[in-house]
């Protein structure tokens, strides 16, 4: 279970600047479907370094983090987020409730059923917890050109990397599920909302060691995985295309 790897969990901090840098944001549209019914209070799980929670105080919205690592923490106060340092199943709420409670690429890295048992009492009646995270999908022959790259310098990287789209669905239907377990919530849902984002070489790339399970390769392995990718985008003409996915699994509380 990813939640207990902690050496991972704890390596976004490593470049929290980098993180903040090189992660992609998420599509206009979520926002709007998570803020249609009037949600004003927002909680962010795991905001790292705000990357989610300046959505939704551009929106207007009060915006509370939680996160573990206090580097990344300190990059999300920089841009105004108001944020506690705590894992979320340990946090102290201290009585406070909220409209809707989000997790952007967070959710993995919490207990998957303390976490709902926190998000449920931390919500109002109605209330909507929202997960989600963005797959990354590309063009035939540029899947084909990364992931012979992956096969020759990282073996098994590429089977499960969401940059490479190869996320199992059971992520989302197994979150769905947890949900159902817990009985706070009604009948969860998975949407998908489908975005494109256009890297240079250099944007990828830095983009790449962001992710917990390139950023604890071997340092060696790491540098020649970046510098084939390199070439490959080269070959490319020095630029791609990614089609993003946000899957969001979302549940309301009951009242």
């Amino acid at each position: 279970m990813l939640h207990e790897d902690r050496r991972r969990a704890g390596s976004f901090g490593e470049d929290a600047e980098q993180y903040d840098r090189a992660r992609p944001s998420y599509p206009a549209a979520l926002v709007d479907d998570l803020l249609a019914d009037g949600a004003r209070d927002v909680l962010d799980v795991g905001c790292g370094t705000g990357k989610v929670a300046r959505l939704f105080l551009a929106r207007g919205c009060n915006v509370l983090g939680v996160e573990p690592d206090e580097r990344m923490a300190a990059v999300a106060r920089r841009h105004g987020v108001v944020v506690e340092h705590a894992t979320f199943e340990e946090w102290d709420a201290a009585g406070r409730t909220f409209d809707l409670v989000v997790a952007g690429q967070t959710w993995h890295w919490v207990h998957p059923d303390r976490g709902a048992d926190k998000a449920a009492a931390v919500l109002r009646p109605h209330g909507r917890l929202a997960v989600f995270w963005n797959r990354a999908s590309h063009q035939p022959h540029v899947k084909a050109a990364f992931e012979a790259v992956y096969a020759r310098v990282a073996p098994g990287l590429d089977t499960h990397s969401i940059l490479l789209g190869n996320v199992a669905d059971s992520r989302f239907t197994d979150t769905a599920d947890s949900f159902r377990r817990n009985g706070a919530f009604e009948d969860p849902s998975i949407r998908t909302f489908r975005w494109e984002q256009r890297y240079t070489r250099d944007e990828w790339l830095d983009a790449l060691p962001t992710y917990s399970d390139h950023r604890t390769l071997p340092p060696d392995v790491l540098a020649r995985l970046l510098d084939d990718i390199g070439a490959v985008i080269d070959e490319m003409g020095g630029a791609f295309d990614v089609t993003y996915e946000t899957v969001v699994v979302t549940a309301r509380r009951r009242a």
